[in-house]
């Protein structure tokens, strides 16, 4: 392409914008502009928003026109940093495109027509409609699906005080995969000693894209240690170009190595006896299960060298236990996500490296250490409790098999709500209630997805902007920005007790409201009332530290607040420590100088369950995690896959000026080679094409991908909603994905074949 990214920018900031200004709906913030923001001149304690990590930060309106973010100095491991995203949080706030009043649409779904209605006429006409649904069809026919985070409660609280269990979040389109399988093994899930690792294994997990500022920093600070870091990905991520080896594995062949990998540790000797024998069950039907998983199989459905396979787990076997496998999300998302992200436990459970210092371990919070420390360290918060909340016997659309047992009440398969509402399977979806969630985005099969929604009888979305997904409400209700609200007292252990709080620096523009008080009101215009006792989110906070003012006053004073010293339960230096901090802790000093018997898992057995009698039970064969080959493309076809890019959060940011001028088009990563056979040159409009859609956008050509894989960065080709470069431009990923789930996980498939072919 010919044009510069400064022409582009300056292009768009002159040719677009008066066609973005005159296509929004009047409820936008450039038909209702503001002179100044109003909110702290200090620095202000908080919580970032810009994706799903909530990094500690603190901010202040500076001149009444903009807003300086950094990161929280209270908190160690945050320091001042921030990422861009984090940094363009005022962006958010004074964006002329976001929505500032409710809003009712006009004609019909996803049309872009729309009116300003007040807040109240919003509530009493969503209550009439909602309490006629659940009239006729029983509140159950009612789904409610959120972002994940803190004010996903509210939404859910609101569904549960109506009688629906149909509650979801976007977890089965992105990380419920690895919380899924460390709840069949563990019954709860592991965090990373990053930092002092000595030995890394990255299989698509990309912490230099995929940005949550503490963690990459650790990632940073170990290789700087002289860790190593291999990676295995179908593409050059950015974590790859960082890594000392990176393997250009074939899209679905993690598994496999990850098999082989531990072939090798078992029949070398090279894994952990001791622990594997004290704190795992199921050695034996693993042993059988790996017993032709040689790396020379493993290579055929990977193309990664059986003799690479054996030296690096070697490798990482004389680094243990102060290594690890990173099982954060992402990788090639397909229906062995459940086996894959259960091998990589099992891999870390062989190195013997839980609760040791460079592996995994279980986050302290405030009731597990201050039995270990003998006294109170930590104030330990109150969980608040309404009665009076009905009785719920209605089952939920998902739990439709008995393999999705593990699927988190409030996570859910929010796919099913697609089957739900077109087939009646097992009941029929009436409306669907979404707060901060761009299904239309984030879930695979688009075209059934946007069947789905002109089916329903009602749709209501609350939104900053009008995504794609609200584009198909029938009630958009504007929510305030992060900057513009206060939120309950946030958990954030780690190695011990800590707490982080959102504080409200901005005060709200326009008509918008705090997600959780929307919901409340909401409620009470159902008739509710009885089941929002609080008055506003300062009780909701008082409530949580027990009533203690000197607390409260200090999570406000400082945002972020650790208590006590690092435990790992089974690193003798760590427990040394603790016990001269807390000397009656040495009644839980065992005799090897660790306090491992303390060391529980919250599975059937109280150990790791390598082997789970309960998932086989469930689906059989899936006891043990083993491979099942399911195809991923058509002989005929690339792989298509997508991943995070370090400017964008999936289908959230797109909207955002300052980050959408960083990157507004996702273009598609073609090997040479592949560009070569289809007549392909760098910048040439290509189409991507399979039996679910049609997509079209610009090539790049990079050696950075496997020949037979394209690559985008998903979030993009919105084709509905507010019209930005960002978010029109390029590949929309949900329609080229099938709707197709992963067993036991429930999670998106998000890799499929393609065909290409210039445009």
């Amino acid at each position: 392409m010919s044009i510069s990214r400064r022409s582009f920018i300056k292009g768009m900031g002159i040719g677009c914008v008066g066609c973005t200004m005159s296509s929004l709906p009047p409820g936008a913030l450039a038909f209702n502009p503001v002179d100044s923001l109003k909110g702290q001149s200090k620095l202000t304690p908080s919580l970032c928003e810009m994706c799903s990590y909530r990094c500690p930060i603190e901010a202040q309106v500076v001149n009444n026109k903009t807003v300086f973010i950094q990161g929280n100095r209270n908190a160690e491991h945050q320091g001042s940093r921030v990422c861009a995203r984090g940094g363009s949080g005022v962006s958010l706030v004074n964006d002329p495109n976001r929505i500032v009043k409710p809003m009712k649409h006009k004609g019909p779904r996803g049309a872009g027509e729309w009116e300003v209605i007040s807040w109240e006429q919003a509530y009493k006409e969503i209550a009439e409609k909602m309490n006629t649904i659940k009239q006729n069809y029983g509140a159950q026919s009612i789904s409610f699906s959120s972002k994940s985070g803190s004010l996903s409660s509210h939404l859910f609280h609101l569904a549960a005080a109506f009688g629906s269990p149909n509650t979801f979040t976007h977890a089965t389109t992105c990380p419920a995969g690895k919380a899924i399988a460390a709840s069949v093994m563990m019954g709860g899930d592991l965090a990373m000693d990053l930092a002092n690792s000595k030995y890394i294994l990255s299989f698509g997990h990309n912490l230099y894209e995929g940005i949550e500022v503490a963690e990459t920093h650790e990632l940073m600070t170990a290789q700087e240690r002289g860790a190593k870091l291999v990676s295995f990905d179908p593409r050059l991520s950015v974590v790859s170009s960082k890594a000392d080896e990176w393997f250009a594995i074939r899209p679905g062949g993690d598994l496999p190595v990850l098999m082989a990998m531990c072939h090798i540790l078992i029949k070398e000797d090279l894994y952990d006896k001791d622990f594997v024998e004290k704190f795992t069950v199921g050695l034996p039907q693993l042993k059988e299960v790996l017993q032709d998983t040689t790396p020379e199989w493993a290579q055929a459905h990977s193309d990664v060298p059986a003799k690479d396979i054996v030296r690096i787990a070697r490798e990482i076997a004389a680094k243990a236990p102060h290594a690890l496998i990173m099982p954060g999300h992402r990788a090639t998302f397909n229906k062995e996500e459940i086996n894959m992200r259960r091998m990589i436990f099992t891999f870390n459970a062989l190195l013997g490296n839980i609760e040791r210092e460079g592996g995994m371990y279980q986050k302290k919070a405030a009731t597990k250490y201050n039995k270990l420390a003998g006294i109170h360290v930590a104030p330990e918060l109150a969980k608040p409790s309404v009665k009076g909340m009905p009785e719920i016997t209605a089952k939920r659309i998902d739990a439709t098999a008995p393999q999705f047992k593990y699927i988190n009440k409030g996570g859910g398969i929010v796919q099913s709500i697609i089957d739900s509402t077109l087939e009646g399977v097992p009941y029929q979806t009436k409306a669907w209630i979404m707060s901060r969630h761009n299904p239309f985005q984030t879930v695979s099969c688009r075209p059934e997805l946007e069947k789905a929604a002109q089916k329903l009888d009602l749709i209501v979305s609350c939104d900053v902007y009008l995504s794609e997904s609200a584009a198909y409400a029938d009630y958009l209700l504007p929510e305030c920005t992060y900057l513009e609200r206060d939120e309950e007292v946030a958990d954030v252990s780690g190695l011990n007790p800590a707490y982080a709080l959102r504080q409200q620096v901005v005060e709200p523009i326009g008509e918008t409201k705090p997600s959780w008080l929307i919901w409340m009101e909401l409620g009470k215009a159902l008739g509710l009332e009885a089941c929002f006792p609080w008055e506003n989110m300062g009780v909701r906070q008082l409530y949580q530290v027990n009533g203690s003012e000197e607390l409260y006053k200090e999570m406000h004073k400082k945002g972020y607040i650790s208590y006590g010293v690092p435990l790992l339960l089974r690193e003798p230096s760590y427990v040394k420590a603790f016990v001269e901090q807390y000397p009656d802790a040495i009644k839980h000093v065992d005799s090897n100088n660790t306090m491992e018997k303390a060391l529980s898992f919250k599975s059937p057995s109280g150990l790791i369950e390598i082997y789970s009698e309960e998932l086989e039970s469930r689906l059989e064969n899936y006891g043990i995690p083993r491979f099942h080959n399911f195809p991923l493309k058509e002989k005929d076809e690339l792989y298509f896959i997508q991943g995070k890019v370090a400017v964008h959060t999936n289908g959230a940011t797109q909207y955002v000026p300052l980050l959408a001028e960083l990157m507004w088009e996702n273009p598609v990563w073609l090997h040479p080679e592949t560009a070569k056979n289809h007549g392909i040159k760098h910048g040439d409009e290509i189409i991507l094409e399979n039996s679910i859609g049609k997509e079209k956008a610009h090539a790049l050509i990079t050696e950075g991908i496997r020949p037979d894989t394209v690559f985008v960065y998903m979030g993009s080709g919105a084709k509905a909603g507010a019209r930005t470069a960002a978010t029109t431009t390029g590949v929309h990923c949900g329609n080229l994905l099938p709707h197709e789930i992963s067993p036991v996980s429930g999670t998106d498939v998000h890799t499929s074949g393609v065909r290409i072919s210039r445009a």
